[in-house]
């Protein structure tokens, strides 16, 4: 059996990229117990690194603090419904699906459609993953830790269907409309390019930069795949014509491997290995002409070995090699993160 302790010793570091590559795999269903044991004794500060993230810590704090356009848009959802709540919470979740529509009527036929009650059940077949968000964002917006257990609660939906009994229809669409705008400032910079490059320009001259991604990406057909390898290539091109312009550090792009290819999985590996390979290498060409960086994001866990194969693949071929602005994504909470790391 796999021990944990094989990984979380200075001497794994030294070993060659095939032992890396053998401990992935077994990592995948290690007891996380026994796991968290051994990298705990890695992650401990010493007094100078706790100096320094103090230090760090309270500076962000004061600057979000001083962010006034952020406090005030909190405020006006807090006028409207409490984010201290579970009903709350859940709303802000409902909206973040909101940003993933590009018109006014879909979004409005999508609030009347979760509106309804009598359709909570079906539409929330994984309430157990919108606890889990619901969650996240009351600990992101207020701080706190909101308690949204199923065996409490009963369900998501149950939850929903108290929030429409308390509330009017239009008072909740105009809740989950100001929820949009507190999503679409802190986490979506522009519905284009062209208008995420604009918005930039001004943090980009105070020395801050981006990694520019799509929302939404997966290609379920090869029509999909084409549009989305064309919609990156445009953005690689955008960006690249902005940093000639030489206004701050250099944007990059970032690119999921879901979206260029329709049959992304493991038991399609030839495929990914020369379909999508061969897609992926000409953005690379692209983004290297235009000196633009490139990152493949992080997906699902069940597909990681298959990407870091892909990845390799793609790392070692020569009109890659010496580029050094070619990267990839690694979901640090991983129990794989440390050997994929290693390697």
């Amino acid at each position: 059996m796999y021990k944990a302790t094989d990984v979380t010793g200075p001497e794994f570091f030294d070993q060659p990229l095939s032992m890396h590559w053998s401990a992935i795999s077994p990592l995948y269903s290690v007891d996380e117990s026994s796991l968290l044991e051994q990298l705990v004794s890695l992650a401990e500060p010493s007094v100078e690194e706790n100096g320094r993230i103090e230090s760090v810590a309270a500076d962000l704090i004061e600057r979000v603090r001083n962010d006034k356009t952020a406090v005030q848009m909190i405020d006006a959802l807090l006028l409207e419904y409490s984010l201290d709540t579970r009903e709350g919470i859940l709303l802000m979740c409902l909206a973040e699906a909101l940003m993933r529509i590009p018109d006014t009527a879909t979004a409005d036929a999508l609030i009347k459609d979760k509106l309804s009650v009598a359709d909570w059940k079906s539409h929330l077949k994984n309430s157990d993953k919108l606890f889990v968000n619901a969650s996240t964002w009351g600990l992101m917006l207020t701080g706190k830790v909101v308690s949204l257990d199923e065996q409490q609660e009963g369900n998501a939906g149950s939850v929903l269907n108290r929030l429409v009994n308390k509330m009017s229809e239009p008072v909740i669409r105009k809740a989950m409309n100001q929820a949009m705008k507190i999503m679409g400032h802190q986490f979506v910079l522009g519905r284009t390019i062209n208008e995420a490059l604009d918005k930039g320009r001004k943090p980009r001259q105070g020395g801050y930069t981006y990694s520019f991604d799509m929302l939404g990406e997966a290609a379920l057909t090869r029509e999909d795949a084409d549009k989305y390898f064309h919609d990156y290539l445009s953005a690689i091109e955008a960006v690249g014509r902005a940093r000639e312009e030489g206004t701050g550090p250099a944007p990059s792009v970032s690119i999921k491997l879901s979206a260029l290819h329709p049959r992304y999985e493991v038991f399609q590996e030839h495929r990914v290995m020369t379909e999508m390979y061969s897609t992926v290498l000409s953005l690379l060409g692209h983004a290297r002409k235009a000196k633009v960086a490139i990152t493949i994001d992080a997906e699902e866990s069940d597909r990681l070995e298959l990407s870091l194969k892909l990845f390799e693949k793609l790392y070692r071929h020569e009109s890659v090699k010496g580029w050094g602005e070619f990267g990839l994504v690694v979901q640090a909470y991983s129990k794989r993160a440390l050997p994929v790391l290693a390697g």
